[in-house]
């Protein structure tokens, strides 16, 4: 029990809100330094269908389920450090709790959006000529150079891959367990498993959500026109071909 305490509200609690922190700030950087990426050529108005409707409906549904589950859990690590002052423990308490219940019920749904969201996207995010490059070269964020991409580019196969299925996966997995409600497999809810289960979500919980940052940035106000598809289903003809030109050119277009 007291090596459990040590540990989550030493090191997780510690080290994580300095990740949480650094990666915050670090976007906050590249935006104030760098600004959103912008098209080199101006839009064309011709649009290219990219997403469904069940995918960009699964989408939102898993971001929405995310970020419930991200803000009830940052209450529940750290809201006794800058809310409790603020508000007393009558408040806190009841608030906390209804933070603990909300993040209990949404925890299963958020798992099963990841399942659905990988059926959907798995073929789309295996490796690809131009993958390497991509990855090497930081696609050009830095440099400013071109570097085609197909459907995907490397950075959003390795939020699908490393975020998403990974530590979507660990985060799931740990949750079920902390809920008690794991399926199939027998499982006994000692205080001993209960800790490490609980040790392993925090983890897995603040490097997806570190890694979210960077999904969500570059997703909306990092990149011209990024967002629109997820909105609408489709996409500019410049934006594909700037962006995702190995994709535009299987299409036909290039």
């Amino acid at each position: 029990g007291q090596e459990w305490r040590l540990i989550r509200n030493g090191v997780i609690t510690v080290y994580g809100a300095w990740l949480l922190t650094f990666a915050l700030c670090g976007i906050i950087a590249m935006y104030v330094l760098k600004g959103s990426i912008k098209l080199h050529e101006p839009m064309s108005g011709n649009k290219i269908k990219r997403f469904t409707l069940l995918e960009r409906i699964t989408h939102w549904t898993m971001a929405a389920t995310f970020v419930a589950l991200a803000f009830t859990g940052i209450m529940i690590l750290w809201g006794k450090y800058f809310l409790l002052p603020l508000t007393g423990p009558a408040f806190f308490g009841a608030f906390l709790l209804v933070c603990k219940n909300v993040h209990n019920f949404v925890g299963p749904a958020f798992t099963v959006t990841i399942v659905v969201f990988f059926l959907l996207f798995v073929r789309r995010n295996l490796p690809e000529k131009g993958d390497i490059a991509w990855a090497l070269g930081f696609g050009g964020l830095i440099s400013g150079k071109h570097i085609p991409a197909g459907f995907f580019n490397f950075g959003e196969k390795f939020w699908f891959w490393v975020g998403m299925v990974i530590l979507g996966s660990v985060v799931s997995a740990s949750g079920w367990v902390l809920d008690m409600i794991v399926p199939f497999i027998q499982i006994e809810y000692w205080r001993g498993t209960m800790q490490i289960a609980n040790i392993v979500h925090g983890v897995g919980a603040i490097l997806m959500t570190a890694l979210a940052f960077g999904h969500i940035y570059i997703g909306t106000v990092g990149m011209q026109g990024s967002i629109d598809a997820m909105k609408t289903g489709y996409c500019d003809e410049t934006w594909a071909k700037e962006h995702h030109e190995l994709w535009y050119k299987k299409l036909g277009k290039g």
